[in-house]
């Protein structure tokens, strides 16, 4: 799978470790919502960035060890949000290709999209930048 790489400037990180159920992913949106509109984001990309942020989770928690943590990692640039969120993996699960329904989700909500599954993690980084119409 493919990963993102961000710009070479120094991040604030967020880290977020909630249980992986769905019951707490509104904690993630809200935390995805407030750091987009700390970067002064549109509205709508916001909205966006909180729905791939769900989406993301939702494909997470379907291939997730029973009693996991979801770790949700936001880096914030000048004028970019990225989000990776991993958790541990049941063993044979896979990810949904990246021609799925789900990643087309991803890419159209998103700058770009990423998954990697590396020792029994696996990770989906999605990258928003700002629009430069502010």
């Amino acid at each position: 799978m493919t990963q993102l790489t961000g710009p070479a400037t120094t991040d604030d990180v967020v880290h977020l470790t909630v249980p992986a159920d769905g019951g707490y992913l509104g904690v993630l949106r809200t935390a995805t919502a407030g750091l987009a509109a700390r970067l002064q984001f549109a509205l709508d990309e916001i909205e966006d960035l909180r729905i791939a942020v769900d989406e993301a989770c939702a494909m997470l928690l379907a291939i997730a060890t029973r009693d996991a943590e979801l770790d949700c990692r936001f880096a914030v640039t000048e004028d970019a949000l990225t989000v990776e969120v991993t958790v541990p993996m049941v063993p044979g699960a896979t990810l949904p290709a990246e021609s799925s329904f789900a990643w087309k989700v991803l890419t159209a909500l998103t700058t770009g999209a990423a998954a990697d599954v590396t020792d029994g993690r696996a990770t989906i980084s999605l990258l928003t930048r700002r629009s430069s119409g502010w």
